[in-house]
């Protein structure tokens, strides 16, 4: 079972109190863009085989959208916060490159 902490409320979640909301971190493109990149933001998305970094909400806690890092083969979580940040924290990606010798984010 996944278990995710909400960094908002600070409750550890299961799967059952989560709503999963798709690729984190992904470029939106408004009026002005191209088709192919409105295109991309709406079909294109990344589907790996290890670390990836995906939105969440707690859906039957407090409501509020978070991400999370972690691994979709063995379903380790290397951590989560909040969805208004750009990128990956630091200690979230030393976490992954602590446990992923030579990984990089791409």
């Amino acid at each position: 079972m996944l278990i995710l902490n909400c960094p908002y409320c600070g409750v550890d979640a299961d799967e059952t109190e989560l709503a999963a909301g798709g690729e984190a971190h992904l470029k939106r493109h408004g009026p002005g863009s191209s088709d192919d990149e409105f295109h991309g933001y709406l079909f294109a998305r990344k589907n790996p085989r290890g670390v990836h970094f995906e939105r969440w909400r707690h859906a039957h806690g407090c409501g509020k959208w978070f991400h999370a890092a972690r691994d979709t083969v063995t379903l380790e979580v290397f951590g989560t916060y909040p969805a208004q940040t750009e990128g990956p924290p630091k200690p979230i990606l030393a976490a992954i490159e602590a446990r992923r010798p030579g990984w990089t984010l791409d």
